[in-house]
């Protein structure tokens, strides 16, 4: 996870500008170069096509590597130089991830980086298809039509070692897709090979970022001979209360809960959600460390924890807490208790950081399973980035993290949620939903690397806003991240002047091909022509102050007025962000809650409290994070 106030201890994964050489394959070579890699080393092309659509969906990402050294088409992985300088999610040693002031901060001690030579095989498979297919590394990274060479080795390589011949059918390929996942348990292996065969089954046909059009043709009648992965010796994976879909390859990998002496205890809090407190937030992380790296902090006793972790390279997920009980993941105490955390394998600063579709699918999987467990609605307010969880007070804003970035791509996730953004509304309407063309959309961000130094160009699901209506104007300034009234940057961890794909806004002003919203108390224009909309009409509800209030107050928490507080619970501040809502002003609502605070200060949870009071609050879209208003204070209609 990324704070913008150590955003220089994020450094990226590789050096991973495009690079030098990389080859653009011209039109209608990309296709070939499957067709060939496929005859010439025997593996059926539906195979092939549909392996490399679950790691990439067939992009080459100019010869950059994914967020865990994978490289091209086929995702051949070199982290060998991988880790030099990363800096493990939750490492500042100030960082609150309970967000609570009932018990103290604790810091956990630095996780151990492993070095390069105890990588596990997943990690180095370039190296392999280098030896098998005699190709070299580098034209391995950078050339599409190597890398195609290369994947083909690996999987023609693993049907030979598992004793069966290179047929034609796809069905008969099953234990070599599942070898290719280069999972190390057999639930996981099946889930990677069992998404290859839906691809091979359903079909698949999309313009690449080099601007190629590859197809897979449907073939509906094939069925894997899906006993196949026994033969390939894999552990089972750990058992235990894991809850999640069937689709999904899950074990448990417990987070301790352990008492240190004179109260003091950690990594989470025991809980009895939802009877005690609704689950209404699903927060989305990125790691920025490795898998095993991220294993370990999640174990570690005296730190921090979520629920669920999930790997880049095949999708595994491993459950850490129940789902009843509240991690230390999001810096805010609120959002903690009401939400459940997932974190996802990779590095936000990564210059071209990419995802697996293994990933990206699998993690829809789950939050599509969780939504539907606890009523949560499939939208970006409550579907939250942790960039979108908000400070708890005015001196926690700058702390608070934004992973998982600019890079996580918000369009395909929500297209694979089955909620895909689309106009609602028409082209007057007073709501728009952030969504640009998360390819084509490459804004230049800085400090990915070195502080002020762009970025590699990357499509981006973001949008910079504006103090005019012209990308000269100046940026708009965050007061709660620069109390000096300094501007916003372009920085990569900077949320100062960013909204996301999405996200929904009140329309303030439309002019030409530009559109105003209300963020953070202010209007702010960003870019949206109408032949290449950068937002979509929407409807939805909107509030503003009610009638004779010139301004309301923004929250970072709903906690509860102070006569609901029995005794023996310490009453928590309503402390008011630095932020205003303005009257004639307004912003999109997300919901309606109670002002609730569960107090659990202690090892032992006899004692724990739910306190909640009359107040109630309105969640908002106010900035690139949420904010809380009171409902007492504000009118809702209809945007």
């Amino acid at each position: 996870m990324g704070a913008v106030a150590s955003a220089a201890l994020l450094l990226p994964l590789l050096s991973a500008a495009p690079q030098a050489g990389a080859d653009v394959p011209e039109a209608g070579v990309l296709q070939g170069q499957f067709a060939r890699a496929a005859a010439r080393h025997g593996v059926p092309e539906s195979v092939l096509l549909a392996v490399s659509y679950l790691q990439s969906r067939w992009d080459a990402h100019g010869g950059a590597p994914s967020v865990t050294a994978g490289y091209g088409p086929m995702h051949l992985t070199d982290a060998v130089t991988a880790l030099a300088g990363a800096a493990p999610h939750h490492s500042g040693e100030e960082e609150d991830a309970r967000g609570d002031a009932s018990r103290a901060v604790r810091s956990g001690a630095a996780a151990e980086v492993p070095s390069p030579e105890r990588l596990p095989d997943r990690l180095r498979t370039l190296e392999r298809a280098s030896a098998l297919s005699g190709i070299p590394a580098e034209e391995l990274r950078t050339s599409t039509a190597a890398n195609i060479e290369g994947g083909a080795a690996l999987l023609a390589a693993a049907q030979r070692e598992s004793g069966l011949p290179a047929g034609t059918d796809p069905a008969d390929w099953y234990g070599a897709v599942a070898a290719y996942s280069g999972a190390d348990d057999s639930a996981t292996a099946a889930a990677y090979a069992n998404d290859v065969f839906d691809v091979i089954r359903t079909g698949e046909s999309r313009t690449t970022d080099s601007g190629q059009v590859v197809t897979l043709a449907a073939a509906p009648g094939v069925a894997p001979a899906t006993e196949q992965v026994d033969r390939l010796g894999l552990r089972r994976p750990a058992g235990g209360p894991v809850e999640c879909p069937r689709s999904v390859a899950c074990e448990w990998i417990p987070a301790p809960y352990e008492e240190f002496g004179d109260g003091d205890y950690g990594n989470h809090d025991k809980a009895n959600r939802p009877a005690s407190q609704s689950i209404d937030y699903i927060v989305i992380h990125d790691t920025e460390a490795t898998w095993d790296v991220t294993l370990k902090l999640v174990q570690d006793p005296t730190y921090v924890s979520w629920q669920y972790s999930l790997r880049s390279s095949d999708g595994h997920v491993a459950q850490h807490l129940p789902l009843k009980d509240v991690g230390w993941h999001a810096g805010n105490w609120f959002v903690n208790a009401k939400s459940v955390g997932l974190e996802h394998e990779g590095f936000l600063t990564s210059p071209d950081s990419w995802y697996t579709e293994a990933m990206y699918r699998t993690s829809a999987r789950l939050v599509r399973y969780l939504a539907d467990r606890y009523d949560i609605p499939l939208d970006r307010q409550h579907v939250l980035g942790h960039d979108n969880v908000p400070g708890t007070v005015t001196s926690t804003i700058r702390g608070m993290h934004t992973d998982p970035g600019p890079y996580w791509d918000w369009a395909h996730y929500f297209k694979l949620l089955g909620r895909p953004i689309t106009p609602s509304a028409g082209p007057h309407a007073g709501v728009v939903t952030i969504r640009p063309d998360y390819s084509a959309h490459q804004p230049v961000y800085t400090g990915c690397v070195t502080a002020g130094e762009a970025c590699a160009p990357h499509g981006s699901g973001a949008v910079r806003l504006h103090t005019a209506p012209s990308a000269d104007a100046p940026l708009v300034k965050d007061v709660g991240l620069r109390p000096g009234g300094q501007d916003s940057t372009t920085g990569v961890n900077d949320t100062g002047a960013r909204a996301s794909t999405g996200q929904s806004f009140a329309v303030a002003e439309r002019r030409g091909d530009w559109t105003a919203i209300w963020y953070l108390g202010q209007k702010a224009w960003f870019h949206n022509p109408r032949q290449e909309p950068t937002a979509v009409n929407a409807r939805g509800k909107v509030l503003t102050p009610r009638e004779g209030l010139a301004e309301v107050p923004v929250y970072g928490r709903a906690y509860p007025e102070a006569s609901a507080y029995p005794a023996g619970v310490p009453v928590q501040s309503v402390s008011p962000l630095p932020y205003k809502l303005l009257a004639g002003q307004r912003y999109v609502v997300g919901g309606r809650t109670p002002g609730e605070y569960y107090f659990a200060p202690v090892f032992d949870p006899t004692d724990h409290r739910v306190v909640r009071g009359q107040e109630e609050y309105y969640e908002i879209q106010f900035g690139h994070r949420v904010a809380f208003v009171k409902a007492a204070d504000v009118r809702v209609s209809q945007g």
